[in-house]
């Protein structure tokens, strides 16, 4: 099972966390401050970080923008927040999944069910489609190294776009639907499209684009997402030929 650090400074709720998830079989470590969840991440090599926002020292999403400043491991955030702003700054910020208090248990252990299965399958290498190295366009996506290029740059991308890239650039020029992309991507049998559109937003940055001039990333409404290379424009005819006489 998974190596689990829970963070959250409400005593009896952390409690009950360490005790399902200890009878889940998973190996609970637990602190109830920011700082001690950073120490404990630069000692310890966790598989998932549970992380409450209302810490006594210091905001969690500012926690969490310092975990990732030291460690890509999974983080949950469990928060009492459900304003849809806030859902997407933490998104932005670095979070793996999100969870409304109050939850269950078992709500709970399967999110991090998921999020270890898209950890692990991004650690094995994806989709099992191959290491060969993906070109589309001007894009260059070596599953085997987990590194894209666009026009010979090295794209800095999180373990999450990098999955998402990589599953349309197998496929370019195809619309994958949304539950497709939740299935496959973040091996989750439903969820929020506002996820999805988070991640293909910081895509789209990175590529250099945008939702309203895309050159890669191409959203049907409705329908889904589609990769391509961009559209040339026609090379102009050498001097003297196709112009008028």
């Amino acid at each position: 099972m998974a190596s689990v650090l829970v963070v959250e400074d409400d005593q009896f709720v952390r409690s009950a966390l360490i005790r399902h998830l200890t009878e889940a079989a998973h190996t609970v470590r637990s602190v109830g401050t920011a700082l001690e969840a950073l120490r404990e991440v630069a000692q310890v090599g966790f598989d998932v970080v549970v992380l409450d926002l209302g810490l006594p020292d210091l905001d969690g999403a500012e926690a969490l923008k310092m975990l990732r400043g030291v460690t890509d491991v999974p983080v949950i955030i469990a928060t009492a927040r459900d304003d849809e702003a806030e859902i997407v700054r933490l998104l932005n910020a670095g979070a793996d999944d999100y969870l409304v208090k109050p939850f269950s248990v078992a709500h709970l252990s399967a999110r991090m069910a998921a999020v270890l299965r898209r950890t692990r399958t991004s650690t094995a290498g994806g989709d099992g489609a191959g290491d060969a190295v993906i070109r589309v366009g001007g894009l260059a996506i070596d599953p085997l190294r987990r590194m894209a290029q666009l026009e010979g740059v090295l794209l800095d991308l999180t373990r999450r776009e990098f999955d998402l890239l990589a599953f349309l650039a197998r496929r370019p020029g195809v619309v994958v639907a949304r539950k497709e992309l939740l299935a496959e991507v973040w091996q989750l049998s439903y969820g929020d499209d506002q996820t999805i559109d988070v991640h293909l937003s910081w895509l789209r940055r990175k590529l250099g684009e945008t939702a309203a001039k895309p050159r890669y990333l191409h959203t049907l409404r409705g329908v889904g997402v589609k990769l391509e290379p961009p559209a040339t424009a026609p090379a102009a005819p050498p001097p003297g030929e196709g112009g008028p006489t």
